[in-house]
């Protein structure tokens, strides 16, 4: 890494963290610090959740599935626009109404502190697994081009983020989100485009090579075929609707940015924007790696051993070895860009979630100052407990497929909970609750079958989510039925 390299990396994260720190005198009550006073406009809470969407398990994951494999997992992607026009259709004006800034107030209202409860317990597993997952793929691209211990790198990432988190709450999060954003796409954009004309052969080459690969149509969207024990077009898709809508609807990261809006249609126009500019971005990103595997398959260099091993070193290897000076500086900061923009949307997501979950219901007339020290010492410990799972995550293959799984199991009884109370007005509590304990046996069994060697078809393990939410809706209508009967 060249000195300019250097300088171009850290003047960025310096900038950022600079910047979001800027925002501390202005928040001047946990309202504003949780919600902006609902002041922004909605292109810019759009491109928070676009920013808050990509992150680097978006950035370094994605190129590494396509180098390993096709773009089987850009199906995901195509489910987004579904999920994003339900929310700016329903949940938006739903949550907007309900005046409070929990995604999970709701629950409370239909089924009891249980509800809250549980939905934000699984909501706080969810994100710290999420926040492992990016801090570790944060560190990879360092620990390849420098050689720096990787937890050195994960925990001061970790202290840089959380510092501009606590200190300049979700203003400073969704603004520097924003900027975060324009730099993740120009950072992409400028890989494909030097990669392309890096092929001896032009642009054309890429197609011909991964056509024609030997391990199949590196384009290919999956099987389309019914199995539902494999990765197949239709279980992408499905996994893709049910975790997008829970994204989109149950998800405090986007439920929160909905109360940052000036008004109801900045919201809505929020929503749509930030789900709709996924899909091109993230294709660039699967295009990237299909590309990878073509200037490899040309490059008369072999990739090491220990890079192969592992597809999600690959891009940070390119990166590394084969961008020009200054530009390879560029793209480590994207990566950094993506990465840390999520990361401080989790963690400010969770301090909310941590105070009015779990303190303000129990310690009722807390002061401003108060809530304030809540919010702030709930940002470092979130932030701290998230840099503890990355370090776990350094014995993992595929960052996409963990992360994948671990929030499948973790949230997947939320949604099937939130469709039953906001559909169902006769459900009561004993009839949610069993649905919940069925669904959430049902999710276990999926997740566990294959580990345990269980007896039984094993499903694959995206569908935990699908069909616990699906339990839990059904059987908690079932009693609904029979106990008005």
């Amino acid at each position: 890494m060249q000195t300019i390299d250097f300088i171009i990396f850290l003047g960025f994260v310096t900038g950022v963290v600079l910047f979001g720190c800027s925002f501390f005198k202005k928040n001047t009550s946990a309202e504003e610090y949780t919600s902006a006073g609902q002041s922004l406009p909605g292109w810019l809470v759009g491109m928070s959740i676009f920013a808050t969407y990509v992150s680097s398990i978006s950035y370094i994951g994605y190129p590494g599935k396509a180098y390993a494999g096709n773009w089987n997992a850009f199906v995901f992607s195509l489910s987004i626009p579904i999920a994003s026009w339900i929310a700016a259709r329903w949940f938006v004006p739903f949550y907007r109404e309900s005046k409070s800034v929990s995604a999970y107030a709701f629950l409370e209202e239909r089924f009891g502190r249980w509800a809250r409860l549980y939905t934000s317990a699984c909501y706080l597993l969810t994100q710290i697994a999420r926040m492992g997952s990016i801090l570790y793929l944060l560190a990879v691209p360092m620990y390849i081009l420098m050689g720096w211990n990787i937890h050195l790198v994960i925990l001061a990432t970790s202290l840089a983020v959380i510092v501009y988190s606590m200190m300049g709450g979700i203003k400073a999060v969704i603004w520097t989100d924003a900027i975060l954003g324009f730099m993740l796409i120009g950072g992409a954009m400028l890989s494909l485009a030097v990669l392309l004309f890096s092929l001896p052969e032009g642009p054309k080459q890429l197609f011909d090579l991964a056509v024609h690969s030997p391990d199949g149509n590196k384009f290919s969207l999956g099987e389309l075929s019914a199995d539902l024990t494999t990765s197949t077009f239709w279980v992408c898709l499905i996994y893709g609707i049910f975790i997008n809508l829970q994204n989109y609807g149950i998800d405090q990261n986007y439920v929160q940015r909905y109360f940052t809006a000036k008004s109801e249609s900045d919201a809505r126009f929020s929503a749509l924007f930030g789900g709709w500019l996924y899909i091109p971005v993230s294709a660039v990103f699967f295009l990237i790696g299909t590309a990878l595997y073509a200037y490899y398959q040309t490059n008369s260099t072999p990739l090491p051993s220990e890079i192969t091993a592992k597809p999600d070193y690959v891009f940070p290897f390119f990166i590394v070895n084969s961008l020009p000076v200054g530009i390879r500086g560029l793209l480590i900061a994207s990566v950094f860009a993506a990465g840390m923009s999520t990361v401080s949307t989790s963690i400010s997501s969770s301090s909310t979630i941590i105070l009015t979950d779990y303190f303000k219901p129990y310690a009722k007339n807390m002061t401003e100052k108060r809530q304030m020290i809540v919010l702030k010492i709930s940002s470092v410990a979130v932030g701290v407990i998230g840099a503890m799972v990355a370090l776990a995550m350094l014995s993992v293959e595929s960052i996409i497929d963990a992360w994948w799984k671990l929030s499948s199991i973790f949230s997947g009884g939320m949604l099937g909970l939130f469709l039953l109370g906001f559909i169902s007005r006769r459900t009561k509590h004993v009839a949610a609750l069993t649905g919940v304990i069925c669904g959430v046996l049902v999710i276990a069994w999926i997740s566990l079958a294959s580990t345990l060697a269980l007896p039984g078809v094993h499903l694959h393990e995206y569908l935990a989510i699908v069909f616990g939410t699906a339990t839990i809706f059904i059987v908690g209508l079932l009693l609904t039925l029979v106990q008005g009967s």
